[in-house]
């Protein structure tokens, strides 16, 4: 195990335009981990991703990524101005290593910064880890996320 720090680097500027895109490239397969589903053409469907208000950003250690974040400011009539985390993951190889806490302390800097009452995510059912992990960070389970596909 290496002990060189851990950086985070956010990919995009607070207008969301991608001012890291070596990094965005580099943050493709720790984050299909996590998404497996997202298209082929990557790089197209996260600049969507970000014309639509998301951020991401990454952890890096040795010039590797080894997590990947993506995450949105909006305000809703429950929480106010809230930072909504779309996604976390660490690398599966590098678990428990402090990956997914350094990721959520930058966000929740973010969030403070950008004024937001309240950091929020969702997370499948079947990732009871994860869940393990943000309980450990202090979240607690505030409601039921309901879908239908359409």
């Amino acid at each position: 195990m290496t002990t060189s720090a851990i950086r985070i680097i956010d990919i995009n500027d607070a207008g969301g335009n991608v001012v890291e895109p070596a990094w965005l490239t580099a943050a493709e397969t720790v984050h299909r981990q996590l998404r497996p589903h997202l298209p082929e053409a990557y790089a197209e469907k996260m600049h969507r991703v970000f014309a639509d208000g998301g951020r991401m950003c990454v952890a890096v250690r040795d010039e590797r990524v080894i997590g990947v974040a993506v995450h949105r400011v909006h305000e809703n009539t429950v929480d106010g101005v809230q930072m909504y985390v779309d996604d976390l993951v660490s690398d599966e190889t590098r678990r428990s290593q402090g990956v997914g806490r350094a990721l959520m302390e930058h966000m929740q800097r973010l969030a403070r910064d950008a004024g937001c009452a309240k950091f929020n995510l969702d997370s499948g059912t079947q990732r009871q880890q994860a869940h393990k992990f943000y309980f450990r960070e202090g979240m607690v389970i505030t409601s039921f996320h309901f879908a239908k596909p359409l």
